[in-house]
């Protein structure tokens, strides 16, 4: 498998990438800053510097052809802007959206946040956030990819426990990075499609979660 990851140098991504590479998975570490690229290619990725806040959706495009999967574990940062959260992690996301499209990667994966099922209209920094991942989610939704969305709580640098719980309804928490990627990676691994998740800490492993939450989520009588 070939999995495209937009914000490679990122702590979840990071830990993915680790991940991946660890099982002979290639990845492909879409990064902002040719800085990064040594780390991207220690953890196991392959870099490739691909600005999407600057470049064309045929480079992105180019950049992740040939991919199973496209992850976006993007985002402008702690300490940007409100105008930033929009460039990056709203059209950002869109922009890896509509390149998979173009390149013909099937599934879309995509880290959001709770808050974003009903964002704050207020000026707050974090509102305008919720308010681009909110819009972000949306066109995932709207895409003709196999599309998951995943909704984590707070994050944390804490070592991953491999625990976790997981629903399809909103739920507030606090969640290591290393499981966020775990339960990524898990997605990767199975067909979950469409599908959008809230994960935080908690005490299921994480593919027991995922199992369950795949369960209540199929059809009766149906397959997924």
């Amino acid at each position: 498998m070939q999995v495209a990851i937009a914000g490679a140098h990122g702590k979840v991504a990071m830990r993915l990438t680790r991940r991946l590479a660890g099982r002979g998975e290639t990845v492909v570490g879409l990064i902002r800053n040719p800085a990064h690229a040594d780390d991207v290619r220690a953890a196991g990725g392959a870099p490739v510097v691909c600005d999407l806040e600057r470049v064309e959706v045929a480079e992105v495009a180019a950049a992740i052809s040939g991919s199973d999967a496209a992850v976006f574990a993007a985002g402008a940062g702690s300490g940007s802007g409100a105008e930033r959260k929009f460039t990056m992690d709203r059209d950002g996301a869109v922009k890896l959206l509509t390149a998979a499209s173009v390149a013909g990667v099937a599934r879309y994966l995509i880290v959001s946040s709770i808050g974003a099922e009903d964002p704050p209209q207020d000026d707050d920094v974090f509102s305008a956030y919720l308010r681009a991942k909110a819009e972000a989610d949306a066109a995932v939704q709207a895409s003709d990819r196999d599309w998951v969305i995943l909704r984590p709580g707070r994050l944390t640098d804490e070592p991953g426990r491999g625990r976790v719980r997981l629903h399809t309804e909103p739920f507030h928490g606090q969640v290591s990075r290393e499981d966020v990627a775990a339960v990524l990676d898990a997605l990767l691994q199975r067909t979950a499609a469409p599908l959008t998740l809230y994960v935080n800490g908690g005490e299921d492993p994480v593919e027991e979660a995922l199992e369950e939450c795949l369960r209540r989520a199929r059809p009766a009588g149906g397959e997924r």
